[in-house]
């Protein structure tokens, strides 16, 4: 009983420290807006067949609402969709639905001990009851809440792939399968979902049969009362009128074998969309089932491509140049094998257009080479409160080459470029290295590091004494570096082709340069050179260029 209740303080902490910092009165405003879209959206799905927003953006704002509710209404049931209220009939045998597994490693635990283990691709349709009695189609009934559903038996009859009748005339017989849209050589891996669910549940629910019916296919994955062996069901399933199953369905014999299935399944070509596999054992006789009761068989998904989550806040980096960017900090999620908790919006406009705050929950999904992509917005909260915005006169590209409080993060974005491959390509200097020299006031210009010693370094906070050495090995090899190297590290805007054609190799050469001598190298024209110029003869560079010119650095 202790550890009981230690569980359930344990859970009661966990749940509060998700649950946003509210006022009661906050907290109704958020979910009364919410929940009032979500049941128009459950209206305009179920009663009139229309899907007005896709299934994995809904499935993550009624999990949102659901979250919400556990934070200030523990006591209220956690909402569920609303289904239509008409033509409510019960299932002869309950759906059960299936568990998810989170990894290879969890569904291998699952399989330990399990007999006559068979994989399925999991097709993304609606899931179905079909019910025959003495052979003959008696009825079909949609999924619902697992215990009672729509009846949907006349619009079904217009679906070729739907037996009228089966060879078993002995009496009742109940199926459960998947309703989905036929496909032509569908590759999950590179098309997605394509919302083909709604699609079924559209026409499913239109008051009169539409000729999309006929493009459906029926996929059985669940025979309650069928023969013990899988092979048996499939064998028979095929001579029913029931052939997918068959060629679908593979015998395995641990989670290597699933895995091998799962990929190949992902990226070969499918009659059906998919998001991920089913692996069944033995079940329990039909007569026990019962919602949410399913220890038989599981699911493993496909990673989804894009992933529905929740902005902490909004931060305004400042770059090298002086450009402010937008960066959402993201309740963390995993997305493919990356653990995302940052997305870069792009430019302030960007993000004043997109108009997002704390709160506001957005699709996030992997742009080239893994990088994380804000896609879109997909509910804002109802309360919005901007955060503070930068004073954009106030960084600029000639601002921030010496230190001061309100420089940190351009003075450190300069820092991080001199020493990196594009500047002075200082191994090992990064910029937590930076970081440190700047928070213990080592530094006053861009340059200023050149006067350390070592023992200065040492003397750093959270600096070893070999780690003092590599730095001052480091910034003692820069002196060697090529005039055009310091070039770089200084920041000066000049096109790399132009910078490539360029035969100084003195500061000199350089500040002698006229504005229509640089006018006339490769990628300039009017405006770059005038910026150039402009940056080059400003009183801060020229200070930092006399300082290296004094330090013997390309005098």
């Amino acid at each position: 009983m202790r550890i009981f209740k230690a569980i359930l303080i344990l859970y009661s902490f966990a749940v509060q420290a998700s649950c946003p910092v509210w006022t009661p009165a906050r907290a109704a405003l958020e979910m009364a807006a919410l929940g009032n879209q979500l049941s128009d959206w459950d209206k305009a799905y179920y009663a009139q067949g229309e899907s007005r927003i896709t299934d994995e953006r809904y499935d993550a704002l009624l999990k949102k609402y659901q979250a919400w509710q556990r934070c200030f209404r523990p006591e209220s049931a956690l909402r569920q969709p609303e289904l239509a209220q008409s033509g409510k009939v019960l299932h002869p045998i309950a759906h059960v639905g299936v568990a998810k597994m989170a990894s290879k490693q969890a569904l291998a635990n699952w399989m330990a001990g399990k007999t006559d283990l068979w994989v399925q691709p999991k097709v993304d349709g609606v899931a179905v009851t079909l019910h025959y009695q003495q052979g003959k189609l008696h009825s079909v009934i949609s999924r619902g809440n697992g215990v009672q559903g729509e009846d949907w038996t006349e619009k079904a009859r217009s679906i070729p792939a739907i037996p009228q009748s089966v060879p078993d005339r002995s009496g009742s017989l109940t199926l459960q399968g998947e309703l989905y849209l036929k496909m032509n050589d569908h590759q999950q891996a590179a098309q997605g979902g394509m919302n083909a669910r709604a699609v079924v549940a559209g026409a499913m629910r239109k008051l009169k049969a539409t000729a999309t019916l006929k493009n459906f296919g029926i996929f059985i994955w669940a025979w309650p009362d069928g023969p013990r062996s899988f092979s048996q069901r499939l064998a028979w399933l095929g001579k029913a009128g029931f052939p997918v199953m068959a060629r679908w369905s593979k015998q395995v014999n641990n989670a290597d074998e699933v895995e091998g299935w799962r990929e190949r399944w992902f990226t070969q070509p499918l009659p059906f969309v998919t998001d991920g596999v089913v692996i069944h054992s033995n079940p329990i006789k039909g007569e026990y089932w019962q919602p949410g009761d399913n220890t038989w068989s599981v699911a493993w998904k496909y990673p989804p491509a894009t992933v529905t989550t929740e902005v902490r806040s909004v931060e305004f980096p400042i770059g090298r140049t002086g450009k402010i960017s937008a960066v959402l900090n993201l309740v963390p999620v995993r997305l493919d094998d990356k653990q995302v908790s940052r997305v870069n919006v792009g430019s302030l406009s960007r993000w004043q257009k997109a108009d997002i705050v704390a709160g506001d929950q957005v699709a996030i999904s992997l742009a080239g080479q893994g990088i994380p992509r804000l896609d879109e917005v997909i509910w804002r909260v109802a309360e919005r409160t901007t955060p503070a915005i930068p004073d954009t006169t106030a960084f600029h590209t000639l601002s921030c080459l010496a230190w001061t409080p309100a420089c940190r993060e351009q003075f450190l974005a300069r820092l991080v470029w001199l020493s990196g491959k594009s500047g002075l390509n200082m191994s090992g200097v990064n910029r937590s290295s930076w970081l440190r020299l700047m928070l213990s006031g080592q530094l006053s210009h861009l340059f200023s590091w050149l006067t350390l010693t070592q023992e200065q370094l040492a003397q750093v906070a959270g600096m070893t004494p070999q780690r003092a050495a590599q730095l001052y090995h480091q910034f003692s090899l820069s002196r060697q570096q090529p005039f055009k190297r310091w070039v770089r590290a200084l920041g000066l805007p000049l096109p790399e082709k132009a910078l490539n054609t360029i035969q100084d190799d003195n500061w000199q050469k350089l500040l002698s340069r006229s504005l229509t001598e640089w006018q006339q190298l490769p990628d300039m024209g009017m405006r770059r050179a005038d910026r150039l110029v402009k940056f080059l003869h400003h009183p801060d560079t020229e200070a930092l260029i006399a300082f290296l010119r004094e330090r013997g650095i390309c005098p």
